[in-house]
């Protein structure tokens, strides 16, 4: 054979062969490659096992213990300021001074009267008598000397008479003179003892009532003075001041604003159906406004009787034990009212439940072991903060979706929030080493 039949052999072959090749891929069709189903990306967490308290809550201003607003109570000119506003007093410390030079001069002349009116009282106790008195006396005198004459008189005639020196006429005459006297005397000396007593006693009278007249005006001097230092009623706070030295104090303005807030109360208002749940000494907590700040816990001890007609609300007072030195008079936040405990409940993160408006119920994604997806639906109870019981349809072990859940359809396969991403730095970290 030559080499040119043996090449036409050869490529003769090899034009079967590919022939053969092309009909084999032809009768042979590839399977088609499925779609990979989509990965959800969810934070995972578990129920909890713990004690939830039911509470009811509202707006709420604080309020301190004692509040008072003082004002002098006479009308003269500042002379000092011995606080300022954010000073801590204590109760009875002077907070101010008024002038008082005219008070005082009152006060020394008010004085001088009450020795004045003493020494009155003690010359009229001790006898001195009036001008009718001292003439009762001297008529007392005088027909106290007639009478005695006439007694001597009418003893000598009685003698001479026995004698028979005179007529009996003498004698009766003497008598008659004698009984007269007698009379004189005797009216003069029960008027001077009238006089006396009478007299004595309304004098002294009179004389005490000029002393306790005069001792009155002392003491109300007195008060005027002390009423010219302004002086804190109780301890608390000076938060606010509003007149300075030179200023003209008087009763109709306040001087400053005095709070006591070694205790302080929130008051808030409560919608009707949830004041119906508060007593009395339940435990409460104040949550201020503030970012950051923390709970404070009180008594629930005043609920008002009546009801806001307006809002239909009822005003609930929380009283905070001592209060941190961060509170103010009028912060606002919310008090929170603890009407019950529940023990040993299954909690779970409020964002993991959906739930159906107007009802108990509502929906959570559990996570199986092959990270797929399962819809179930819960009983829900107490909302505690960010957490909610569960008092139906979890037994406490699974593992749930807390954050996405809202996305995630029944069945779908999910990852833990992250995952994915650091796959993607695992990957492109290889990359950059080869």
């Amino acid at each position: 054979m030559t080499e040119t039949a043996m090449s036409k052999k050869g490529r003769s072959a090899m034009a079967a062969g590919l022939l053969a090749a092309v009909l084999a891929g032809a009768g042979c069709t590839p399977k088609a490659e499925e779609e990979p189903k989509p990965v959800v990306e969810v934070k995972f967490g578990k129920p909890v096992r713990q004690d939830v308290e039911a509470t009811v809550s509202g707006p709420a201003t604080l309020f301190p213990r004692e509040q008072a607003s003082i004002a002098a109570r006479v009308t003269a000119p500042i002379r000092e300021i011995l606080v300022r506003k954010g000073d801590t007093v204590a109760a009875g410390q002077v907070l101010a001074v008024l002038d008082n030079h005219d008070i005082l001069a009152q006060k020394q002349e008010a004085a001088a009267a009450v020795v004045e009116a003493q020494e009155t009282l003690d010359k009229t106790r001790s006898g001195t008598q009036p001008m009718d008195v001292e003439r009762t006396r001297g008529q007392l005198t005088a027909s106290e000397a007639a009478y005695n004459q006439s007694q001597k008189l009418y003893d000598r005639r009685k003698q001479l008479f026995e004698q028979g020196a005179i007529p009996q006429r003498d004698l009766l005459q003497s008598q008659t003179d004698l009984a007269t006297n007698k009379a004189n005397y005797d009216v003069a000396k029960r008027t001077l003892e009238l006089l006396e007593g009478q007299s004595n006693k309304r004098d002294t009278a009179i004389a005490e009532s000029h002393l306790e007249q005069a001792k009155a005006r002392l003491n109300n001097q007195t008060a005027q003075l002390q009423f010219t230092e302004i002086r804190s009623p109780f301890a608390g706070s000076v938060t606010d001041q509003f007149m300075y030295p030179g200023d003209m104090a008087n009763p109709a303005g306040p001087m400053f604003v005095i709070a006591d807030l070694s205790t302080v109360t929130a008051r808030t208002q409560l919608p009707e159906y949830a004041a119906s749940q508060v007593r009395e000494g339940m435990t409460c907590h104040f949550v201020p406004e503030a970012a950051g700040s923390e709970g404070i816990a009180g008594k629930v001890t005043v609920i008002n009787r009546a009801i806001d007609p307006q809002r239909r609300t009822v005003e609930v007072w929380c009283a905070l034990g001592k209060p941190p030195a961060t509170l103010r008079v009028s912060d606002y936040g919310r008090v929170f009212v603890t009407v019950a405990v529940v023990k040993d409940a299954i909690v779970i993160p409020l964002a993991a439940v959906l739930r159906k408006e107007g009802t108990d119920t509502g929906t959570v994604t559990v996570i199986d072991d092959k990270n797929v997806a399962h819809k179930k639906d819960v009983t829900t109870g107490v909302v505690t903060g960010d957490l909610i019981e569960v008092k139906q349809g979890l037994a406490g072990t699974e593992r749930l979706a807390v954050e996405g859940s809202y996305e995630t359809p029944d069945g779908a396969t999910v990852q833990e929030a992250g995952d994915k991403k650091d796959e993607k730095k695992d990957a492109g970290k290889g990359a950059e080493e080869k």
